[in-house]
Formats: structure tokens, C-alpha cells, sequence
């Protein structure tokens, strides 16, 4: 298991890194990307060599932050995750630099204490909300990029301040940020108004496959990867797309299974206050928030979602 550091400890072993690889998770989101890319901003500021590297490619949206992204230019001497709260979220093409990670910057409580150190604050709405205390403690003047870049991780991990992970601490965040520069409304119409055709063509897809069990309090959202391919959507149109299902009344627990290239689920889970996302996803091998969770399931749709379906029945029934 992880030893547990403070951001003292953290900012130390960091200013004793010269070439720091960051790593983000697969399928990346605004989170992952955005406290990648502020971390790494912040450390060239302070003369470090540092890149970011991801199994996937960064969404197009993201081109604002300026990401120095690896492409094997230095040899790394120390890894850093941001936002992976486990192994299996890297995903294979990054395999040769997840060998032995030294420190794992997370807000997941699920997180599985892989690295060799971790800055973990499962309280936090977002890990860019975690980051921001980091950068600001390492003495680094949060820029209007790095403000952009931490205002994207926090808005899109609560949902643009919607979602029950919200905090005071959140708006003091964010409120800082936009003292600091970040231009709130680009980046809002960019991350909450536009949508491609595409992202309308997989949401009509999407609508058309939900089905409704226990008495309509769980709805089921399925994509397979024959319908993502028809509809020509790409990570930055599937993003956020998770959500619909809870938001129709009644349904107290919303699910979206995606079919993954490889033929796996990708398994988003949203629930109400009082039904625990963070137990269902558990007990399949992945985890996440109380609200808000994920795992991955092998095999066919059928017996994932049969699988699935067993857990949720049990959390509804506590």
C-alpha cells in the first residue's frame, strides 16, 4: 500500500525530481487532463523537465491548455498519476511507465494505493481541487493557463457545480481561479454548450437503449461500439454523456455501459443521496465517489449487465 504523504511532504519530492512523467487515465476527461497539464505547467515553471502522457488520445476540446504531452524526449526519473484511482485505468499503452509509480495524486476514496506515495483527499469535488492547494503551497503563481486548466478539472467533475460532490471549498476554488484569470465563459460555452452533430447523433443512440428495472428506479443506458462507430462520435462527444440516465424522475440509480474496442463494458454508475455508486461498482472491481462510480466488466452484455443489475438491487434494497 501507498504511504500516505501531506503536501509538504509531496512538494519535496517533487523539487527533488528533475525529469517527471505525468500520467493521466485512460478515456481521459476534464479532470484528469486538466490537473495533468496545470502540474505540468506549474513544474517547467520551476525549471523542471516535465511532460504528459495518456493511453488515449487528449479530446481535441483540451487544445487551450497547451499540454506538453511525452513523446519520449527525455528519460523520466519520476511518475506521477493524476486522477487514476487504479491500475487498470492506464490502460496497455502506457504499460512500460506503470511498472513502478512513485507518486499518485487522487480525490477517489476508492483509490487502490498503487504508487509508492499518494497525495489522496477523498473530501475533495475534483483532483484539480487538490491541485490547486498543491501548486498554490509550491509557491507557483496560478496563471491564467494553469487557472483554465484547474477550473476545467473542477467544473467538469461536478457537473458545472451541479452534482452533490459540490462544497463550499469548491466555489472558493473556483472563485480563486477566476481571480487568477480563468475565462470562465469560454470555457463553460466550450465544456457545457457546444455539441457536435456527432455528440447529438450518439445522445439520439443512447435515448433509444435505455431500459428501466426495479420499478423504474434504475435506469440502463447501453452503447456498443458498433453504435458509437455509426454515430462517429470520439471521447470528447461520449464525455459527459454518462449523466442521462439519473436525470430522468424517479430513477435513483443511472447507468451507462460503453462498449470498449476490446469488447469489455465501460460502466459509468450515478445515484441518489442515500444510494451508494461506490458500493455497486466495489464489488465488480472498480469503485469511485458515493454519488458518482466506475468499473469495467468482461464478457457478454448479457451477463454484465446481469452482473451489475445484482448490485444495484442490493444497494437499493439498504
Amino acid at each position: 500500500m501507498s504511504e500516505v504523504l501531506d503536501i509538504t511532504q509531496v512538494i519535496a519530492s517533487l523539487l527533488k525530481a528533475e525529469s517527471i512523467l505525468i500520467l493521466c487515465h485512460k478515456n481521459p476527461d476534464g479532470d484528469t487532463v486538466g490537473s495533468s497539464a496545470a502540474l505540468c505547467h506549474a513544474l517547467k515553471k520551476l525549471g523542471k523537465t516535465a511532460a504528459v502522457l495518456c493511453a488515449d488520445p487528449i479530446p481535441e476540446r483540451y487544445a487551450y491548455m497547451d499540454i506538453p504531452m511525452f513523446d519520449g524526449e527525455f528519460d523520466p526519473k519520476y511518475i506521477t498519476a493524476v486522477d487514476v484511482a487504479g491500475m487498470q485505468l492506464f490502460g496497455d499503452a502506457v504499460s512500460r511507465y506503470t511498472r513502478h509509480i512513485d507518486l499518485c495524486i487522487d480525490h477517489h476514496p476508492s483509490n487502490g494505493g498503487y504508487a509508492d506515495t499518494m497525495l489522496l483527499d477523498g473530501t475533495a469535488a475534483a483532483t484539480a481541487e487538490l491541485m490547486y492547494s498543491l501548486i498554490c503551497a509550491m509557491g507557483v503563481e496560478i496563471s491564467p493557463l494553469i487557472a483554465n486548466c484547474l477550473y476545467t478539472g473542477v467544473a467538469t467533475d461536478t457537473g458545472c457545480f451541479k452534482f452533490a460532490n459540490t462544497t463550499a471549498r469548491t466555489h472558493e476554488v473556483a472563485a480563486s481561479l477566476i481571480e487568477c484569470g480563468a475565462d470562465i465563459q469560454t470555457l463553460n460555452n466550450i465544456l457545457f454548450e457546444n455539441k457536435s452533430r456527432r455528440r447529438l447523433n450518439i445522445e439520439r443512440i443512447a435515448l433509444e437503449n435505455i431500459t428501466y428495472y426495479f420499478e423504474d428506479r434504475c435506469a440502463v443506458m447501453v452503447l456498443t461500439k458498433e453504435q458509437i462507430a455509426e454515430s462517429g462520435a470520439d471521447g470528447t462527444d461520449l464525455e459527459g454523456i454518462t449523466g442521462i440516465p439519473r436525470t430522468i424522475e424517479g430513477v435513483k440509480v443511472g447507468v451507462t455501459m460503453r462498449q470498449q474496442p476490446t469488447g469489455s463494458y465501460k460502466v459509468s454508475v450515478r445515484t441518489e443521496i442515500g444510494v451508494n455508486a461506490s458500493d455497486i461498482c466495489r464489488h465488480l472491481g472498480g469503485g469511485g465517489h458515493t454519488q458518482a462510480a466506475g468499473c469495467e466488466i468482461l464478457g457478454s452484455l448479457e451477463n454484465a449487465r446481469a452482473a451489475l443489475l445484482s448490485e444495484v438491487e442490493k444497494a437499493l434494497e439498504k
